[in-house]
């Protein structure tokens, strides 16, 4: 019953006679993208129906199986060769007890444990594997990305704040596969910004490998409002001893993507101290091994 009401609800928005233009992506959310103002509180919905109607819609899209990677199968990522070694070690759930400093109680004060309850702990967080991305262009013409050509492959560098892009999920390391139904493998950086730059204002569909071998964490500053972490250049060097951050799972050697879902690569030390400054209590940090980080950026 409940997939028939889905369904017509489907073919009768999609039958409809508006400018506005519909998605549907793998967990069957609905976004819109719409010049009329007053329809977006009828459209504004996101369902979550049951596993038979997810797997109909996921049969629905003309993706290859090939698309659809097993992350431990990884072997290779932006030309460096992974093996299973660095893919344990940089995925591991515990960190490593090194690079930690020791602080007195008295300056760190209260260590808050992390609970369910708090609210935002999802915001940042990302899972490996394949999704479809639907973006529009700015008033500029724009969507705010910047893409690199790695060993044939057509990796996002840098993502714009408040870009469509961005409000679209896409994150520095992604991978695009796609731009509205082409394969990019062996494109050119150049090649694929024209690619972005021919397509329609409205509608610009990517296919997009979320990027491997990062962290979200989910810690709390300390009573006195202090993060029990120490970076510089963006890289975290050290973490307090027994702090939220290192209990967390926060590892050292790794540089700060993203603090509460917001980017931060490219920002000054003193940018991103005022983020983490400003951010509430329990925030949420996602990382970067080094060794991916550098070879990205350096490449």
């Amino acid at each position: 019953m409940t997939q028939e009401i889905i369904t017509g609800w489907k073919h009768s928005l999609l039958e409809s006679e508006t400018s506005d233009w519909l998605s549907v992506d793998s967990q069957f959310s609905v976004f819109l993208c719409s010049t009329h103002s007053n329809r977006l509180h009828h459209y504004a919905t996101v369902l979550t129906i049951s596993f038979v109607c997810h797997m109909e819609n996921l049969n629905s899209l003309s993706l290859p199986p090939a698309l659809y990677p097993n992350l431990e199968e990884l072997g290779d990522y932006m030309g460096l060769s992974l093996n299973s070694d660095e893919v344990q070690r940089n995925l591991a759930l515990v960190p490593v007890a090194s690079n930690q400093v020791a602080v007195p109680s008295c300056v760190g004060g209260m260590v808050r444990p992390v609970t369910g309850a708090d609210m935002g702990i999802r915001r940042a967080e990302i899972r490996p594997g394949l999704r479809e991305v639907i973006i529009c262009k700015d008033q500029e013409g724009k969507v705010g990305l910047r893409l690199r050509d790695i060993d044939n492959g057509v990796f996002v560098q840098l993502v714009q704040a408040n870009s469509p892009a961005a409000l679209g999920g896409l994150r520095f390391g992604d991978q695009i596969l796609q731009i509205n139904g082409q394969n990019v493998a062996g494109w050119s950086s150049d090649k694929a910004h024209k690619a972005l730059k021919a397509a329609a204002e409205q509608r610009i569909e990517l296919i997009v490998r979320d990027r491997p071998f990062q962290r979200t964490v989910t810690m709390h500053k300390d009573s006195s409002g202090h993060v029990s972490f120490i970076f510089k250049s963006g890289r975290i060097t050290s973490l307090v001893k027994d702090g939220s951050a290192a209990r967390n799972g926060l590892l050292p050697d790794h540089f700060i993507c993203e603090i509460n879902g917001q980017n931060v690569i490219g920002l000054k030390d003193t940018q991103i101290k005022d983020i983490l400054t400003t951010s509430p209590t329990a925030m949420t940090i996602t990382i970067m091994p080094k060794f991916i980080y550098e070879h990205m950026i350096k490449k």
